[in-house]
């Protein structure tokens, strides 16, 4: 029997149906085994062997660590597919964490071979996972279009509180005690994450279960605005798996080659004046947007003109994530080598005081949900309960641990991963007002969030650029505030609130059903690009900060954001006209 979108709002928690929090609860510990290895990987790769880290150079951690999460973006597009066509979104998902669940245990080992392989896990098992939880929520909202902002915003608040937990716990055990043991505690909490949604798939009814073609409705979908299914054919295909393979090679060999320092190079030869490597991801861009193009021609009017409209919203996004996703990078590298973060007397137990309200007050929040989630859910999935109960009470456990050993000393040596927190604290604070704006009244149109979005990440590289303004070019340490730290994070949270979840809702509702997942999945595409372009932008911040100083990186990055911004804004009447009455 199929489960109607009315049935999920019979179960309630906060205004919305109760299967929503499961996937709350779900992609929060998916986020907290991401974020927290993610937060100590460049400080790995980058720490000194006396410090048992790898002593690369910057320009090497970023280069890898810019595919690593361009490639879990772009597995995205396999993973969407295979639950579209064969899996059904809820077997992708536990797939996906089980994988992700041997890939972070890989990770703790700390071997080259075995840090390759966890990366390699993670990369393929977000692939699965990722895509088809947006995907699931699109079908519990589908006759509630009015809402799915709101439920968007809530779920991206469970996204942040899991980087929020993750990056304070697996960063302080990571830079604090071992590496092993920040890559290891990720691990075990993408495994509670795996179990808890396992045992409560029932809630869902009927939906992400294994697809059954059914020629009827796929009949009946083709009707929608006079349009037809535009299947693939042969030379289309060809083209894509081209793009792929060329895309790929990109983007393993440009890293290997620097970390190789060239012994190691696939694409050693020269095209018109380019090294192998630009001209090969040229080609496989310039290829890719013919195709894309080509595509558009075969759909309905209203249909092609929602697409562009799509197009025109990642576009915007591939500079956003590109400029936004300095943190874990650049800033954390400003934060450990130019920020003072050692803080002594009044100063340092103020921070104390305060990193103890920032730990447990959202912790006890998030927890107030769990109870409610528990008081709807417990009676009938009694072992997601247990598991998701169990994992609280070890959280609960190491944060305790982590303040009481802090409170000891004598100083306050703040952690360069620290800062990180700030964004998923931020996103706690202000994700429920800004839910409520989207469903007001005043909700503004798409283009005026994202140039509003732009602006405010370009006002915060400019927070940064304006506090590094005495930092000599060259110079490798330096003292300044963290006040300029904590500002940046503030403006970058307001901007990714105008961005991120709301892009994923204008996907969802510019989108026919039938290619959900696979647009979720071009989507996460344009966010792979970002990913690679911020690891580009911080291979280059040495030389940049070497010949004119640091701040002149973070002005570039600065006057990128704003003019974007503004663009996004001017394009309003275009992309209104393309969206066609879509809010």
């Amino acid at each position: 029997m199929s489960t109607s979108a009315e049935d999920f709002f019979k179960s309630k928690v906060l205004g919305h149906p109760s299967g929503l929090f499961v996937l709350f609860f779900t992609e929060m510990w998916e986020r907290f085994s991401y974020y927290g290895m993610r937060a100590l990987l460049v400080m790995f790769f980058t720490a000194s062997l006396m410090d048992e880290g790898w002593a690369w150079p910057r320009e090497h951690a970023m280069a890898l660590f810019g595919s690593y999460t361009a490639l879990v973006y772009l597995s995205t597009l396999v993973g969407g597919q295979l639950a579209d066509k064969k899996l059904g979104y809820r077997m992708a998902v536990v797939i996906g964490a089980l994988l992700m669940t041997l890939g972070h245990a890989s990770m703790a080992v700390e071997t080259h071979f075995s840090v390759y392989l966890g990366l390699t896990l993670l990369v393929v098992g977000s692939g699965f996972f990722k895509p088809n939880m947006t995907s699931i929520i699109s079908v519990m909202y589908k006759d509630h279009q009015e809402k799915k902002d709101g439920a968007y915003t809530i779920f991206y608040m469970g996204v942040n509180a899991g980087a929020f937990l993750g990056i304070l716990l697996c960063g302080y055990l990571g830079e604090k005690v071992g590496w092993s043991w920040g890559f290891g505690l990720a691990g075990i909490f993408m495994l509670f994450g795996m179990l808890q949604f396992w045992f409560a798939q029932g809630i869902f009814g009927e939906v992400g279960k294994k697809p059954v073609p059914n020629a009827q409705n796929e009949k009946r979908e083709e009707g929608i605005d006079d349009d037809k299914r535009a299947h693939f054919t042969t030379w289309q295909n060809a083209v894509i798996v081209i793009c792929s393979v060329l895309g790929l090679t990109w983007i393993l060999n440009q890293p290997a080659t620097k970390i190789s320092n060239g012994s190691f190079n696939l694409l050693d030869f020269e095209l018109f004046g380019l090294d192998g490597n630009s001209a090969t991801i040229l080609f496989a861009l310039a290829l890719f947007v013919v195709l894309l193009v080509y595509r558009l021609t075969l759909y309905s009017k209203i249909t092609r003109e929602k697409m562009l409209a799509v197009t025109f919203f990642a576009f915007l996004t591939i500079f956003f994530w590109g400029i936004f996703e300095q943190a874990p990078g650049t800033l954390t590298i400003f934060a450990r080598d130019y920020t003072n973060r050692v803080l002594e007397g009044n100063a340092g137990f103020i921070f104390k005081v305060v990193n103890s309200l920032m730990t447990l007050v959202p912790l006890a929040i998030i927890t107030w949900v769990l109870f409610l989630l528990f008081k709807q859910t417990f009676k009938k999935y009694p072992f997601s309960n247990v598991f998701l109960g169990l994992s609280f009470l070890i959280i609960w456990g190491i944060a305790i641990w982590m303040l009481n050993t802090e409170f000891q000393k004598d100083v306050a040596e703040i952690p360069a991963s620290w800062f990180g927190v700030l964004n998923s604290l931020y996103i706690i604070t202000f994700a429920p007002l800004f839910s409520k704006w989207w469903e007001s009244k005043y909700n503004p149109s798409a283009n005026v969030k994202f140039g509003i979005g732009m602006t405010l990440l370009g006002l915060g590289m400019a927070v940064v650029a304006f506090g590094s303004r005495d930092i000599a070019p060259g110079a490798q340490t330096a003292s300044v505030s963290i006040v300029w730290l904590i500002l940046v994070y503030l403006f970058h949270t307001l901007g990714e609130l105008c961005v991120s979840p709301v892009g994923l809702s204008y996907v969802s509702k510019l989108v026919p059903a039938r290619m959900i997942a696979f647009m979720f999945g071009v989507w996460y595409l344009a966010i792979a690009i970002g990913m690679k372009l911020a690891g580009m932008f911080g291979e280059n911040v040495d030389r940049i900060a070497n010949e004119n100083g640091i701040s002149y990186f973070f002005w570039m990055l600065t006057f990128i954001a704003v003019g974007l911004g503004v663009f996004s804004v001017i394009m309003q009447p275009v992309i209104k006209k393309l969206m066609h009455g879509v809010k």
